[in-house]
């Protein structure tokens, strides 16, 4: 029976352990938008064969509805029949009695049918209620499992995004840690204080050139100076 086969398939489903799959799946995210799907279509034919299984059960209820009515009504007949029969015979028409008697019996007998009928129908709504029952129960424990699914792959996708993002950090880490940029930096810092120990060199070899500079212009004034006053003594003594 096709509501049978779906009832065992949403007990699968149902019963399944989510974290168990995703433990054994090399790829969880995909898995799980398997299973979602898979959900979503065993959902989708579980509620089509429970809306066919509901469609049985109200006609089978019409049914039992319409043979109940029928019992009654052929109840109210054979008592009508029998009703009559009974004013005959006591008014001295015995085979036209006997007529009536016959018809009360043939209602008898079709309200008999419908009972049968009625007794029949009811097994079988039940039966079909309980099966309705069970296909309900089943849809609302699967569309929370769906639920479950839809929500551990939101989780699942989020961990890996982070995870991934962890990765990358750590990962640029790895690779500045292996550059190691710091031992670029001393080679640059050490170019900077030779540069400035050049600057520092200029300096002063700048300034030793003009001390000698300024010294050979002492050392020609104290020649003048000699040379003066070697002339004013020559003069003083020829005067």
């Amino acid at each position: 029976m096709a509501q049978t086969s779906i009832l065992g398939r949403i007990g699968q489903l149902v019963r399944a352990n989510v974290n168990a799959l995703l433990d054994s799946a090399e790829d969880p995210d995909k898995m799980l938008d398997q299973l979602i799907r898979d959900f979503t279509n065993n959902m989708a034919e579980a509620e089509e064969a429970a809306a066919q299984t509901i469609g049985n059960l109200r006609l089978l209820e019409d049914d039992a509805k319409e043979a109940r009515e029928a019992t009654a009504e052929w109840g109210s007949k054979a008592a009508a029949a029998s009703h009559k029969a009974e004013e005959l015979r006591a008014a001295g028409s015995a085979a036209e009695a006997g007529r009536f008697d016959e018809l009360a019996k043939l209602a008898l007998r079709r309200q008999i049918s419908f009972e049968q009928q009625v007794a029949t129908f009811d097994t079988q709504i039940a039966q079909q209620t309980e099966l309705v029952n069970k296909l309900k129960d089943g849809l609302n424990k699967l569309r929370v499992k769906r639920e479950e699914l839809v929500q551990k792959r939101d989780e699942l996708v989020s961990r890996a995004k982070m995870a991934q993002a962890q990765a990358q950090v750590q990962q640029t880490l790895r690779n500045v840690s292996v550059m190691d940029p710091t031992s670029e930096l001393a080679r640059f810092e050490e170019r900077i204080r030779r540069q400035e120990a050049m600057a520092r060199g200029l300096e002063e070899v700048t300034a030793s050139s003009l001390d000698e500079q300024f010294a050979a212009l002492d050392s020609d004034e104290d020649e003048l100076e000699v040379e003066a006053r070697l002339a004013t003594l020559k003069s003083g003594s020829g005067g």
